[in-house]
Order: structure tokens, then sequence, then C-alpha cells
């Protein structure tokens, strides 16, 4: 029987640039969503201290930037206190400068928050880059353990790519309590560049099936589809109009598979030229962009697809395919790491031979001549719910709060 101080519910500071907030819901909604479901356990409580860049113009012409000034200061969201204070980005020098100019700009705000009463048992960090780094010179700062979760980029571009940023990421690794990846592959690719293997821990990200879930009969839905206008096979990728995610891979094999529509889901700073691209091959009537979707509107677009397709070049752990499953639709997956780790048998979908257009269209075409049953995808996808990650949250959390406690 654990004794009452242990059982008892600690505090994360959960720290992370990532993190949606009112102008921009879908950011990072995937640390939201791993955070509500511990918080749901009983077992944590969170404040969560994620801060953008500061810019003083709103204009919608100024992008992203505008998008960050238009973040509240502090809101409310699913009953947690979300704080978005602001800190310098310096654009030219930010790869550089970023951990540097986030950790000075935070620890002020850190020390007003426990000045005003605020207890924390650990900071719980997502994105190795500069968040992690920062991250973990708060924690020595605070005398706090410190929880950094690697998602993907961080890990795959950055570290890989950079030496200075792979220099201090590594740093971070090692001078953090403990890492959490969200697949094998990503444990392995920071194992390989010098990471301390015996502080990782993989805990995938899970899937809401009570938010992702199929239509109630096939009456549903054929209304969902009707609702869309569609009448053909019907493909569906959802995901940030840029280069990596490779919607325009999937564009092109549209051009070989002429019965079939595309909805594309998403937004970003690739939408005029994947529209221009498009426009060029003749598609626009069979290619449909739809912006940004709410993340409780996209069960309604996976259910009147016939197969989600996800072409990137880069994943740390694709929650859209989950998702997809878990509202019966079966996947076409590009063969990178982290993909092969979700779709492990026929009822879940397919990975791609080569992530090409010719190589989307014999998928395709695969499986459409033999389409698993969409109560046995809906039923693979019943074993990637929340509940085991939020156990191995639970557990990991204990384990550093207490050493750090038993350290003195």
């Amino acid at each position: 029987m654990p004794d009452q101080d242990s059982a008892a519910p600690f505090h994360l500071l959960t720290f992370t640039t990532l993190y949606p907030h009112a102008a921009a819901p879908t950011q990072g909604v995937f640390v939201e969503n791993r955070l509500r479901h511990l918080l749901a356990s009983g077992a944590a409580r969170a404040t969560v201290l994620a801060p953008v860049p500061w810019f003083p113009f709103r204009a919608e012409r100024f992008g992203r930037w505008a998008v960050a000034a238009r973040a509240p200061a502090e809101e409310t969201r699913h009953g947690i206190r979300v704080l978005h204070p602001r800190f310098a980005a310096i654009p030219r020098l930010g790869m550089t400068l970023a951990p540097f100019l986030l950790y000075h700009a935070m620890r002020p705000v850190l020390r007003r928050l426990r000045a005003a009463g605020a207890r924390f048992d650990a900071i719980d960090a997502h994105y190795l880059y500069p968040d992690g780094v920062a991250a973990v010179r708060l924690a020595r700062a605070a005398g706090l353990p410190v929880v950094l979760t690697a998602r993907g980029s961080d890990v795959t571009q950055i570290a890989a790519t950079y030496p200075g940023p792979r220099r201090r990421i590594l740093e971070a690794a090692r001078a953090a309590d403990a890492m959490i990846t969200v697949s094998a592959a990503l444990r392995d690719d920071l194992i390989g560049l010098g990471a301390p293997a015996e502080k990782i821990v993989v805990l995938r990200n899970g899937v809401d099936t009570s938010l992702f879930r199929p239509p109630s009969d096939t009456a549903a839905r054929a209304a969902a589809r009707a609702a869309l206008g569609l009448s053909g096979p019907t493909l569906l990728s959802v995901g940030h109009l840029i280069p990596r995610k490779g919607h325009e891979k999937i564009v092109a094999a549209l051009t070989d598979l002429p019965d079939h529509t595309l909805l594309i889901a998403g937004g970003g700073e690739g939408e005029a030229a994947l529209r221009a691209e498009i426009a060029r091959r003749g598609l626009s009537a069979r290619v449909r962009l739809l912006g940004i979707v709410p993340h409780a509107e996209l069960p309604a677009l996976y259910a009147a697809a016939d197969a989600l397709v996800l072409a990137s070049s880069r994943e740390g752990w694709a929650n859209v395919l989950l998702e997809a499953m878990a509202c019966g639709t079966p996947v076409i997956a590009s063969n990178i790491p982290g993909n092969p780790e979700v779709v492990r048998a026929p009822e879940a979908g397919l990975i791609l031979d080569a992530n090409t257009p010719e190589g989307i269209v014999r998928a395709v075409r695969r499986l459409a001549a033999a389409p698993p049953d969409r109560a046995a995808t809906r039923a693979y996808a019943e074993r990637f719910g929340w509940e085991e990650t939020t156990a191995g949250q639970v557990a990991l959390f204990r384990r550093v709060i207490a050493a750090r406690r038993a350290a003195g």
C-alpha cells in the first residue's frame, strides 16, 4: 500500500512552445491531449507555461508571427491554466540563441509563479530544442526534476542535422532526470546520437476512442459522405501544408487514379504552391483543400474517406494514423521510422513500398482490391488507447520526484 505522500497528486509545470491557444487551436494538440489524459487519472495537476514569440503586429499578412501575437497572455483550456508569456525570437540567430532567450525570459515568470504560491514537483517539457534545453536550465535554477519528451523533428531533423543544437540536446539529455520518446524509432535515434539509453522510456501517443469513432451505421457514413458531396472513392490527407508532409505526392498520384477524390485538411505556408500544383495538373475538380479543420470535426472526415494517406518524409508518432483507424478508416503510410510501429496488421492498412506517387497508386489499388472490414480496423485502434501511456507517465514522474526528494 503506498503511503499518503506517494499517492497524493503531484503538480507539474508543463513547459513547451508547442501548445494550442485561442489563435492556434490545433497547434501542438498532441501535447494537450496527453496532458489531459494524465490529469483525468487524478494522479497529477498541472499548470502550462507555453511561451510564444514576441511580435508587435497581428495582421494576417505576417503569417505565423501574427498568430503568435494574437495569443492571449493567459487562458483556461479544458480546465487547465495556460500561460503564454512572450520571449524574444531572433529569426536569423534563432537556432543558436533560442534556448538561452527562452530560458532568460521564462526564469522570472517561474519565479513569480512560485512567489504567488504555486508549488511544482517536476517540470514536464516537450520538444527537445529549444524547449528541452531551456527546461533543463529552468529546472536546475528551481531545484526541480525535469522529464523531457522528444516528439520527432527535434531528433530526426534538428539533432541529426545541426552540430550546435545536437550538442546542447545531448547535454540536456544527460542532465535531465528522465526522457520520453513517442516511438521506439526515436529512442534508437537518440541513443545513436549519444543520449543515455538508461534514461529513455518509450511512451507512445494514444488515441481518444470516444472522440474518434466510426459512424453508428452505414446510413450515417453515407450521410457524412453526402454532406461533403462525395460519391466515389475518396482519399484523405491530414497535416500542415509543408513539404515534409508529402501532400504533393498524393496529388500527383491522383493523375493515375482517375475515379478518386482527394481531401486535404490542413493549413500552412505551402498552400499557394500546393494550389498551383493542383491547377497545373488539372485536378482542381478532384482535389479539395479544406483548410485547418478543428480537432472535433476530424472524425466526420475520417469516416467519409475510404483511406487516409500519410506520405510524410519524417514523423515521430503520427497521431492521424490512429485517429483514422479509430473511425474505421484504414491507412496508407510512408515507410519511415515510427509508422511501422503503428501499422502492424492488415486490418490497419498498408505501409508504402516506396514513398512516391507511383508507390501511392500501387497501395491505393492494392487496398481497394481487398479492403479490411471497417469494424476490424476500429478494433485494431482500440488497442492504442491512452491508459498505458498515462500509467507509464504516472510511474515515471513519481519515480523521478521520489528520487529527487531522497537526494535532499
